[in-house]
């Protein structure tokens, strides 16, 4: 059986190819396309209560698909999770559970690196060090902060494994009066954030380093944030949606990718 399928919701500033992953014709703000049961229940496990940029995305199926379609979509979806992006990929990398849970994948956390362009950063929360690596392996000096002394002993331990210790320093509160290019931050999500809409008041940290922006403190502000993130929270900023590399998530919004710089 075929269906007509109509996507609707999703930002600009998402590559829509990545996030449906089939051919689909753009309208206006509608996204349209026919596919097979099988294609079309993948489609609607994966977008299923999907918020992007503040709002659900709109799946719509004619004909409606069966509950049988929906329910082996929904086990095919579970099995590709499975096969994601990986954090770390050196053997003797260290984490603990908070920050496995934070990490940022390895591939995804260089790409970021290398949009640095070698600029001095600070990464203000580090956790176990992944994105301070990604910066590092780019050729970028690092200063991590990082309060929790487990986190922060594994964040230099796996920029040894890295090989860019050197790159990299640490403490464990940024100062009032520090200044410098690029500050980084991955402010904790929560296992509970809502995934129909965040905004910036959901994240103290962001509030904060926005503050620290708007007084010229720093050059930028990059902010890895959740897909349902609503980046018009937050006046000033531009936005991109960062995807997968692996086949269980390649058409996954890892995360959004805020940067703000100081009102002119």
């Amino acid at each position: 059986m075929i269906h007509q399928v109509v996507v609707r919701g999703v930002p600009e500033w998402v590559d829509a190819g990545k996030l449906l992953g089939q051919p689909f014709t753009s309208e206006d703000d509608a996204f349209t396309a026919e596919l097979d049961t099988e294609a079309a229940a993948d489609l609607a496990a994966r977008l299923r209560n999907v918020g992007v940029g503040g709002a659900l995305l709109s799946v719509q199926f004619r004909p409606r698909l069966k509950r049988p379609a929906i329910r082996a979509g929904r086990t095919r979806d579970a099995r590709a999770r499975r096969d994601t992006t990986p954090g770390f990929t050196q053997p003797g990398a260290q984490w603990d559970d908070e920050g496995r849970y934070s990490l940022t994948p390895e591939a995804l956390a260089l790409v970021m690196g290398k949009a640095a362009n070698k600029r001095d950063v600070t990464d203000l929360g580090c956790g176990v060090g992944g994105n301070t690596i990604g910066f590092a392996r780019a050729g970028c000096t690092v200063a991590a902060i990082e309060r929790d002394p487990i986190r922060r002993r594994m964040a230099l331990h796996n920029a040894s494994v890295y090989g860019v210790r050197d790159r990299v320093t640490v403490a464990t509160e940024l100062s009032d009066d520090a200044t410098g290019d690029l500050l980084f931050i991955d402010p904790p999500w929560g296992t509970e954030w809502d995934r129909e809409r965040t905004v910036v008041n959901d994240f103290p940290l962001l509030v904060t380093s926005l503050e620290r922006i708007q007084r010229a403190d720093f050059t930028e502000l990059w902010a890895k944030l959740p897909p349902s993130f609503d980046p018009t929270s937050v006046p000033n900023a531009t936005a991109q949606a960062v995807f997968g590399t692996r086949p269980g998530d390649c058409h996954r919004i890892k995360f959004v990718w805020l940067s703000v710089r100081p009102h002119a």
